[in-house]
């Protein structure tokens, strides 16, 4: 009798418990919405800067050179601008977009690129017979032109030699996307020998084909701009310099974002100071292809959830444009106490480089901005070159040039330029 009272009341303790575990187990169980931004203030160059003569004042007088160095990949041009020294208001510049680097096939163009020189009305002063008696800053037009290709003759009835025998430019490639650009003066003994004044250069980003800033210095047929008068009229490169200091900087898509939610004690899929453990992670950090990493994960021991991110309207996350937002990616995540974030996505314009969260990742039931939990890292499975101007990388259509050193952080400033806090490129939320 005493037995049949018992089990009834054994069973009834295990029916309790049990709804106890569970209803402890619904308690514990949350959801935690993480997004990734691109919140990088992009610039359209990635280079630009100054070159000027030795002497005082610092022109380029006729037998004398200055060179200048920089970073480029395929479709990407050099621009730069001198002025006609004994003139009212003319410069030289290469014709819009640029002197064009590499040939078709990949391959860098040396040697003298002269021809793809031309020189300019400034369209501000009225033209004088260029030469040493010419009166600066001279007599303002009554209504400002625009600027214009000077051929033979210009609308004054005065006459120039063309400008390829006149300067001079060569082109020497060091390797590793880099060349040394040479501007010589050969005007000397020629019917318009002058000197050449202070000059700027620059290389603008290439994205999807297209030159960001393809013409950043001058515009044919429109309005002189952005102190490029202060050059033709008077050889000062102050102003068009400032300009465009400020339009050169950083500019990176960011890969399709792999989220992975996991419970352990490291980070599942890299180390600083280890190899690349060959389980996808190059495939992220060299073409931005997270799907390879995705799927070894999802076998991984503690690993809980993989998520591979791709922005809503395109595959990648694109920086601010313009003043326009960057792109931004969300997604839901059931966790429970104990649970650990890890995400990662490639430097768009790197040959591998990509941003992941540090160390053992990060607690997942935090809330807010985590951003400070995000590093840069180089993968050490590709030879590195100046991020977006490196002709062996995936995404400026080139094949990256294998290496095989330990994973670790990019430094900042780095052997090719200064990064922003990464902070300002990535953010990374939880709520």
């Amino acid at each position: 009798m005493k037995q049949n009272i018992l089990k009834p009341l054994t069973a009834l303790f295990v029916i309790v418990f049990l709804a106890a575990c569970s209803k402890d187990k619904e308690i514990k169980q949350q959801s935690n919405t993480i997004t990734i931004e691109n919140v990088l203030d992009s610039k359209p160059l990635v280079e630009s800067g100054t070159f000027k003569g030795t002497g005082t004042p610092p022109v380029i007088l006729p037998g004398q050179s200055v060179s200048f160095t920089f970073s480029a990949a395929k479709n990407q041009r050099l621009t730069f601008a001198t002025m006609y020294g004994w003139s009212n208001d003319l410069f030289f510049a290469p014709e819009n977009p640029g002197i064009k680097l590499y040939n078709d096939d990949g391959t860098p163009i040396t040697g003298d690129v002269s021809t793809q020189i031309k020189l300019w009305d400034n369209g501000t002063r009225v033209n004088q017979a260029p030469g040493m008696n010419v009166t600066h800053p001279g007599t303002a037009v009554t209504s400002p032109q625009n600027i214009k290709e000077v051929m033979s003759t210009d609308d004054y009835g005065n006459t120039y030699l063309p400008a390829s025998s006149l300067i001079k430019v060569s082109l020497a490639y060091s390797g590793n996307s880099t060349f040394t650009a040479t501007i010589m003066n050969t005007s000397g003994g020629t019917s318009n020998e002058t000197p050449f004044s202070p000059g700027v250069w620059a290389i603008s980003y290439v994205a999807g084909g297209n030159l960001l800033l393809p013409e950043p210095i001058y515009s044919a047929n429109k309005p002189t701009a952005n102190g490029l008068t202060d050059i033709a009229e008077m050889g000062d490169n102050t102003a068009l310099s400032t300009y465009l200091t400020g339009n050169t900087g950083i500019f990176t898509p960011l890969s399709p974002v792999l989220v992975v939610v996991y419970d352990g004690s490291e980070n599942p899929f890299y180390k600083v100071g280890e190899n690349d453990r060959a389980e996808g992670l190059k495939d992220l950090a060299q073409k931005g292809s997270a799907d390879a990493l995705a799927a070894v994960l999802k076998t991984k021991a503690g690993v809980k959830n993989v998520y591979v991110l791709p922005a809503p309207t395109s595959t990648v996350l694109l920086p601010k444009i313009n003043g326009a937002d960057g792109g931004k990616v969300s997604q839901l995540l059931n966790i429970v106490a104990g649970d650990r974030i890890a995400i990662a996505t490639m430097y768009g314009f790197s040959n591998d480089w990509f941003f992941a969260t540090t160390g053992n990742g990060i607690d997942a039931t935090q809330k807010g901005d985590v951003s400070g939990s995000v590093g840069l890292f180089d993968d050490g499975t590709a030879i590195n070159q100046f991020p977006g101007a490196g002709i062996t990388q995936f995404n400026l259509a080139g094949t990256p040039l294998q290496e095989n050193i330990p994973i670790q952080a990019v430094p900042n400033p780095n052997s090719f330029t200064t990064l922003p806090e990464l902070t300002k490129i990535i953010k990374v939320t939880l709520q």
